[in-house]
């Protein structure tokens, strides 16, 4: 599979008003009296929270098909794409170009609005962001062997790995070849094979944890043996704090100290307002306010507009 298989370009319509009667006579009818965004992509984190969960609403009273549906479907696409960017951060350290990340990325992204029920009762981005990481993590499966595997071995390897733990949890033993080969309704030879074509994956850095998700993780370790590194979650909590360090200095003085108050010595709202001579709902609405401004911040991700400038014209 060659690299420029492995991507799919998205079909978004451009976002850019058409011209025409017949045009604009679409969007009214598919936006029903909502307020039309000229650059959905760059709307504000709360805007475009607000507007989306009125085009959900929309959407699901649109049928499937129409030019109504695709155009609420495609400002949604737009209006979200900073969950892409987001998501791509926590993978800056990828080979892979940011432009392909941020497209599969968008791919899941568009996945997640056709598969979003809002009756359910919970906020998109907390429903879409796994469903995004989850593309771009199948991407790097895709596309990380080392050598040349054939997609038969790459498949049963995936299948190994499920069986593997599915097993594991079961029995609280990791299953032998023998078991895995009934299982699957295999050979041992075949097991063996999947086995082997497993080393294949990506060769890591002996200073590097194996594996990037579970998955990989798994399989490796019931195949290679012990890890030469493990995963130290700290170090992604260090990359947050690095990124969040600039914007907690445009902070004022005062937000300063309530994220101290709030995080440092772990005091709740009302504790923080006795401290402060302030009541608890004012405490309240400044950390909101503190928090909103913090995600906006690492939203307006300058590395990543390049890459996901392509879905925004």
């Amino acid at each position: 599979m060659t690299h420029e298989s492995t991507i799919l370009r998205p079909a978004v319509a451009p976002r850019a008003a058409p011209a025409g009667g017949q045009e604009a006579a679409t969007r009214k009818r598919a936006l029903d009296g909502l307020p039309e965004t000229e650059r959905p992509a760059a709307a504000t984190t709360d805007d475009a929270r607000t507007l989306s969960v009125a085009l959900f609403r929309r959407l699901g009273e649109l049928t499937e098909g129409t030019a109504e549906y695709a155009y609420v479907r495609n400002t949604l696409i737009e209006l979200n794409l900073s969950l892409v960017k987001f998501a791509a951060r926590r993978f800056r350290g990828r080979p892979e170009p940011a432009e392909d990340i941020a497209q599969v990325g968008t791919i899941g992204l568009i996945k997640a609005i056709d598969r979003f029920d809002p009756e359910r009762g919970v906020e998109f981005s907390g429903f879409a962001l796994p469903t995004i990481v989850g593309e771009m993590k199948r991407f790097f499966r895709d596309t990380g062997w080392a050598v040349r595997v054939p997609r038969r071995l790459q498949e049963l390897r995936i299948d190994l790995t499920k069986a593997s733990d599915a097993m594991e949890q079961r029995d609280g033993r990791r299953p032998g070849r023998a078991e895995l080969a009934e299982h699957l309704h295999l050979t041992e030879e075949g097991v063996a094979e999947g086995q082997l074509a497993a080393n294949g994956y990506t060769a890591h850095s002996l200073d590097a944890a194996i594996g990037g998700d579970d998955d990989d993780e798994r399989a490796l370790r019931g195949t290679t043996g012990s890890h030469t590194a493990v995963e130290e979650p700290a170090y992604e909590l260090i990359d947050d704090l690095r990124s969040l360090r600039p914007l907690l200095e445009r902070l004022s003085e005062r937000d300063r100290k309530i994220l101290c108050l709030r995080f440092g010595e772990e005091l709740t709202q009302a504790e923080i307002g006795r401290r402060l001579g302030l009541s608890q709902m004012h405490v309240s609405r400044l950390l909101t306010h503190i928090f909103t401004t913090l995600r906006d911040g690492l939203l307006d991700d300058p590395a990543l507009e390049d890459a996901s400038a392509g879905f925004e014209q």
